[in-house]
Formats: structure tokens, C-alpha cells, sequence
């Protein structure tokens, strides 16, 4: 199909009001389904779960559609998905229950290309069990993981093995299946950090060879909340901590407290709305959410050849990372400005975008950035445009001229 840009832009209330959103990867903006989704349910009689009187029944199926929706986005089992508040609490839900199995000698296998969130958790549990942590290390230069170092990391000790599908910081999309592999010739269990690369392209859980995957609703237009998927009899396996009246059946073990049943309605109302991206798609809810997630794939996938473009035309700027595959996602900085400099000067003229770190501390500790404000990331969402990309470029012309640094 030709993505319509325009219909596109126009399911997003919030692009109205003018800002250019290159920050995607820190959250994208809500799409108007899923608006009225959470809006509806809070003006309608809602109860805590039960089937004995209608309000509670309403609960049970908010509940159970959103399990169906996440399992749908996955290519997943409704009853293998473990829903939460955020991919970090999920996170540390599985790594203190896994960990309560590892001994002395035990490992796990981290990579510093991750996100904080599927580094922590596992080093932490790892020292409470007295596990040794093995680290996966990138390419300073390319920003690749190398799929080979896993085959001398990888053990008959290992438990666990963490990577991400997607670099927040650079958008760098390792060979996850190659790694999986390695890992499950030696029986490890394989956690994958999908938040950044679920929005950005079709994702199937048996693909991957992901054991556990981890994505979150607000980075591909939904609500705060996050999922954690796996096969149901992964789940049935496990025995969290919990509160000793608390369910006792899994996913819904997993899970602490009371959902926030109207987000969970904004859950699946946003796969709802990625299923619709292409209009002309046929089939099941998983049939569409693959061709309309892999149609605005090519079209981010345009935009980013576009700003890389740009960005390389401009000898100030220097942009980290150069790897084969890549989410539509770029760190860089301007010479004679700090990240947060930048990240002002670009946000007084109405751009969106991140500094700092954006939690990735080991890619900014070994590259040695972290201590000198990180970087500057662009990160592109299906509603962005090429006029953006080309504004972008523009106003860090604009910001470089001011403080004397010629971009181009």
C-alpha cells in the first residue's frame, strides 16, 4: 500500500498542537481509539473481577481482551501473557523469581548494548544468588553485537541469557534467533527486551526464539502499561512471591494488585489501531497487525535513510553507531554544543527529543559519553513526515550557526 501519511496523523489528537515528535522511543502519542477506549470505561459501571454481577463480569473481559490483543501484536497465547505497569517492574518480577533458583556458579548472559531494564534486574538477582554475570560486549564502532562472542559466554552453567531486539540508544537489531540458539543448545532461558523494536516492524515470539518477551503500550501508541509474554506452560512452571489470598493461577499470579481495567480497554484498543494502519489488509487481527506494521516499517524505514542522509552531510555532527540493521533510531551530537544544549535549543523551536542517556548506561559508560551528557537521539514513529526530517536538519543547522559551529 502508499502509507497515508495524512490519515495517519489524523488518528493522533495530540500532533495538532505542532510539535515535531522525534521522541518515540521514550513514548509516542496516544491514538484517538485508544482515547475513547479508556475514556468509555471510566464512565461505565466497572467492579473488581467477578462473574457474579455484570460491572465484575466487565472487568474479567477487559482483562481477557487485552491478553488477546498482546497475544495477537506477539504472534503469543492469550494465558502466556502476563500484563503490568511497566516493563522494568515486569522485569524484576521474573528476575527475583528465576533467581530464587540459581547457585553459586550459576550465570547469566547480559549485553551492554540493553537498556537498563534487561541489564539490572538480571546483575542484581545474579549477586543475590551468587551467580556470576558474564557481559556481552558491542562494537564501539558499528554498534553491532556480535553473534559469535555468544558461543564462548554461553556455558553449561548458564540460566539465563538477556539481549534486546532493538537498541534504544542507537536502534542497533541484533541477531536474536542466532543467539537464542546458542543459548537453548545449553538449556538457558532466553529474556528479550522487545519495548524498542515491537513498535517498529511485525514480532513473532517463536521467530525471535525468545523465551520471555517484554514490550510496552505507551512506545506504540497506547496507555502506560507493559506485557511480558511467554508460553503458558513457562508460566505454569514458575512460583512468584505473592500475597497469599492474591490468585494463584498463571499469567494472573504474575500479576500484583488490581489492574487499571480502563488502561488495559487502551491496551487493546491500541493493537486495535495498529491492526488498522493498512486499510486495505485482510485476514484475522494477527493477519492485519502484520501488514500494517510492516508497511510502516518501510515508511520509517525511509525517513531514517533520510535523516541519516542529513545527518552525515554535516561534519559537526557526529552520529554513533552505524550497524547493518537498526530501528529508526540515531545518538549523535553537535560539535561545540553539549547533548543538553542541543536538546534545548531543539525543543525552544518545537522538537522533541531526548538527551542524556535514555537508561542505556552501559552503551554510554563503555563508549565513555555517559559522564559528558550522553547524546542527542532522534527516534522516528510511523506518524512522523520527511518535511519533519527535513526541519529537524534545518533547525540543527539553525542551533550550530548560533553558537558558531558551522553543521555543514
Amino acid at each position: 500500500m502508499a502509507f497515508d501519511i495524512a490519515r495517519i496523523r489524523a488518528a493522533y489528537p495530540a500532533l495538532t498542537e505542532g510539535f515535531v515528535h522525534f521522541d518515540g522511543a521514550g513514548g509516542t502519542q496516544t491514538a484517538a481509539g485508544v482515547i475513547d477506549a479508556v475514556t468509555d470505561v471510566m464512565r461505565t459501571a466497572v467492579g473488581n473481577r467477578s462473574a457474579a454481577f455484570e460491572p465484575g463480569r466487565r472487568s474479567l473481559e477487559l482483562v481477557a481482551a487485552a491478553r488477546s490483543a498482546v497475544a495477537d501484536l506477539l504472534g503469543a497465547e492469550p494465558d502466556g501473557v502476563v500484563l503490568g505497569p511497566s516493563a522494568t517492574a515486569l522485569t524484576y518480577t521474573l528476575a527475583r523469581t528465576l533467581g530464587a533458583g540459581w547457585r553459586p556458579g550459576d550465570e547469566v548472559v547480559v549485553s551492554r548494548l540493553d537498556h537498563d531494564a534487561n541489564v539490572r534486574p538480571w546483575v542484581q538477582a545474579a549477586e543475590a544468588a551468587g551467580a556470576t554475570v558474564r557481559w556481552a560486549e558491542f562494537d564501539r564502532h558499528t554498534g553491532e553485537l556480535p553473534t559469535g562472542q555468544y558461543a564462548d559466554l554461553v556455558g553449561e552453567r548458564t540460566r539465563l541469557v538477556a539481549v534486546t531486539a532493538g537498541s534504544n540508544a542507537i536502534g542497533t537489531v541484533p541477531d536474536v534467533p542466532a543467539i537464542a540458539k546458542i543459548a537453548h543448545s545449553v538449556g538457558a532461558l532466553v529474556c528479550v527486551d522487545g519495548v524498542h523494536s515491537v513498535p517498529h516492524g511485525p514480532t513473532d515470539l517463536a521467530s525471535l526464539g525468545a523465551d520471555v518477551l517484554v514490550t510496552s503500550a505507551y512506545k506504540w501508541s497506547g496507555p502506560h502499561l507493559a506485557a511480558m509474554v511467554a508460553d503458558p506452560a513457562r508460566w505454569a512452571a514458575l512460583r512468584p512471591a505473592k500475597l497469599v489470598p492474591s490468585a494463584d493461577a498463571a499469567p494472573d499470579r504474575f500479576e500484583y494488585g488490581t489492574p487499571s481495567f480502563a488502561l488495559l480497554a487502551g491496551v487493546t484498543a491500541a493493537v486495535n489501531h495498529l491492526a488498522g494502519l493498512d486499510p486495505d489488509a485482510v485476514g484475522d487481527r494477527r493477519a492485519r497487525l502484520r501488514a500494517g506494521l510492516a508497511a510502516a516499517q518501510a515508511h520509517e524505514e525511509a525517513l531514517l535513510d533520510r535523516l541519516l542522509a542529513g545527518l552525515a552531510a554535516r561534519p559537526a555532527i557526529t552520529v554513533y553507531g552505524s550497524p547493518a540493521r537498526r530501528c529508526p533510531t540515531v545518538s549523535f551530537r553537535v560539535a561545540g554544543m553539549s547533548p543538553a544544549a542541543t536538546q534545548q535549543a531543539l525543543g525552544d523551536a518545537g522538537f522533541c527529543l531526548s538527551s542524556g542517556d535514555y537508561y542505556a548506561y552501559e552503551y554510554f559508560q563503555t563508549m565513555g559519553l555517559r559522564d559528558s551528557g550522553g547524546a542527542v537521539r532522534a527516534s522516528i514513529y510511523h506518524y512522523n513526515t520527511a518535511d519533519e526530517v527535513d526541519r529537524l536538519l534545518a533547525e540543527l543547522d539553525a542551533a550550530a550557526d548560533r553558537t558558531g559551529t558551522m553543521a555543514r
